[in-house]
């Protein structure tokens, strides 16, 4: 029997525009349960699919900045998320908890 070949999956090759890195981005928050860890990953593969770079000039960071603190073993203050979501074109915002009862 041949070995099944693999590669690790990689969603930036998947992430074709704007929207489809807004709304893969919306549903790693949406499901990730507060787990920054996931939700930095899924930033960090949305700033792949673009270019990188230039993304780090648009959020006035240095390209290794940019690595560094989406990297999985950074700890990006909330300013550094909120210049990052910004030089994507994205805004931090805020709504219930589904289910939530307060």
């Amino acid at each position: 029997m041949t070995p099944i070949q693999t590669r690790p999956y990689d969603a930036a090759r998947y992430l074709r525009d704007d929207a489809d890195g807004t709304a893969y981005l919306q549903a790693v928050i949406d499901s990730a349960q507060g787990d920054d860890r996931l939700i930095l990953a899924a930033l960090e593969e949305v700033a792949r699919a673009r270019n990188m770079s230039q993304l780090a000039r648009d959020a006035g960071m240095t390209r290794a900045g940019l690595y560094r603190a989406l990297s999985g073993t950074g700890r990006p203050s909330f300013a550094t998320v909120a210049r990052i979501l910004h030089a994507l074109g994205l805004q931090v915002s805020a709504k219930p908890l589904a289910g939530a009862v307060r």
